[in-house]
């Protein structure tokens, strides 16, 4: 009987990146080289080929990607599912869920299952869809506050920057100043990136230690 991706990994320690479209199309070529037969399996449903395609892409970035990206791919690979039919899918934990649940009946799919679970813990527990669509698309701010000679950065998301900035401000001890924000399609994706960018420097919560060269970098995008 042939191995399956996920024992091949183990077995070898050799990714799919390293094989697919180097040495094999796809896995059924890599079994039938070896000698074997591929296990014959029930065609696939619209349903799986969305979930499939929106992997994939998850597979590629590390995350789930925003709708500017979608759009991007969609541009780059006609076969891709436009992401306005993702929307109408369901909502982005739904379609994680869904995806998983995919993962799960496919052979070769569990590093995707991986990053779905690290996607669902990020995601919040909005009380209705409108109020996660509201912060989703937004901004990630980068705000100073000062004690003294020290200095503290916090890196946050919201949908209208100075209102959030301003709520901030009313519980600290200082003035909270806006350094910087970047409009996004994906605030909880973006802001996780930044806090996991610069993990070495947390200093809690939301709090980093950041030098002229972090500031600099996040002051360099505008869009994510």
């Amino acid at each position: 009987m042939p191995l399956g991706m996920d024992r091949f990994l183990a077995e070898t320690g050799i990714k799919e990146f390293d094989w697919r479209g180097r040495y094999w199309a796809r896995w059924n070529d890599a079994v039938r080289e070896a000698g074997f037969e591929p296990n014959s399996r029930p065609p696939k449903t619209d349903d799986d080929v969305l979930l499939a395609q929106l992997g994939a892409f998850i597979r590629e970035l590390g995350r789930y990607p925003t709708v500017g990206e979608m759009r991007l791919r969609k541009r780059q690979d006609a076969s891709f599912p436009n992401h306005k039919v993702l929307e109408r899918a369901g909502t982005r934990r739904e379609l994680v869920e869904r995806l998983r649940a995919f993962c799960g009946r496919t052979t070769g799919w569990a590093d995707v299952d991986a990053l779905c679970s690290t996607i669902v813990a990020t995601l919040p527990a909005a009380t209705s869809t409108e109020a996660q669509d509201d912060i989703e698309t937004g901004y990630v701010y980068l705000a100073l506050m000062k004690i003294g000679r020290e200095r503290r950065y916090k890196i946050g998301k919201a949908d209208i920057v100075g209102r959030r900035t301003r709520q901030i401000a009313v519980q600290l001890p200082e003035d909270l100043e806006l350094i910087h924000s970047i409009s996004t399609d994906d605030a909880y994706g973006i802001e996780a990136y930044w806090h996991k960018r610069f993990a070495a420097k947390r200093r809690g919560g939301e709090w980093f230690e950041l030098n002229a060269a972090d500031v600099k970098a996040f002051k360099l995008r505008k869009f994510m």
